[in-house]
């Protein structure tokens, strides 16, 4: 389970690399009765959702960008400082254990409330233990969605028993991460690439069960239909994504 907050400046859409045509993915509302069944239908169909009433407080997730703003507003030199990634900290471009190469810098966390944060305190000071408060706050209740979601999958699968999955999660040694990825504009790179398309993390998948997906209002993300045809995927940030894993597929 990744989840992820995607965070860009209103110029990171001169770079979109979006070229097809934005399309409806499958809309899970979980306060209805019938969300259970209209999720496993997504995930065998489109292996991808937008969640919607999904409980998670507004202020968590205005707090967490903030916070995260604030991070990569940053120079360089003083992101760095959460750096290098062993393995988690602060990352630039390298986004892949190939060393894959993508316009993106990012955060990566383990989702343990153990999380070492020592890294942020040279650069936040005493304002790192907001930082950590928001990530604390962000992930707990991501995590507790994470779970219902997981819970229905099995549910709907006749998986039991029904937390076949979302013990996976709420073990102590989980390997779940929190990742916030930041697309930073770069018009001049843009200008010299004769307005081809420029990979901010590159097509791949996932490796987890599930992905939590949130971005802010900037688009971006595509997904790849059975088909093999990338469809655009509007952004929307007060719901949530939710992209089925290598991990699931296998089950």
């Amino acid at each position: 389970m990744l989840p992820m907050v995607v965070l860009s400046k209103p110029a990171m859409e001169q770079l979109s690399a979006a070229t097809t045509l934005f399309t409806e993915v499958p809309l899970i509302d979980l306060s209805k009765p019938d969300s259970k069944n209209l999720i496993v239908k997504a995930c065998e169909e489109f292996g991808f959702f937008k969640l919607i009433n999904h409980g998670i407080p507004t202020e968590f997730i205005a707090k967490l960008e903030s916070e995260a703003i604030k991070f990569f507003s940053l120079p360089l030199s003083e992101k760095e400082k959460a750096g290098p990634l062993d393995p988690f900290g602060y990352g630039n471009k390298k986004i892949g254990h190939n060393g894959d190469v993508g316009w993106v810098e990012y955060i990566l966390l383990t989702t343990s409330n153990e999380a070492n944060y020592q890294k942020f305190s040279s650069i936040f000071g005493e304002a790192a233990e907001k930082f950590r408060c928001a990530v604390n706050d962000y992930v707990s209740a991501v995590k507790k969605m994470a779970y219902e979601i997981l819970e229905m999958l099995a549910d709907g699968l006749k998986i039991q028993p029904r937390n076949v999955f979302s013990k996976l999660l709420m073990d102590e040694e989980s390997d779940s991460v929190f990742r916030l990825n930041h697309y930073p504009p770069c018009p001049e790179l843009h200008q010299e690439m004769n307005d081809r398309n420029l990979i901010g993390f590159g097509e791949h998948t996932d490796p987890q069960i599930i992905s939590v997906l949130r971005s802010n209002n900037i688009s971006g993300l595509q997904i790849s239909l059975k088909d093999g045809n990338w469809i655009s995927i509007p952004p929307d940030q007060s719901s949530f994504f939710i992209n089925v894993g290598d991990s699931l597929q296998v089950q």
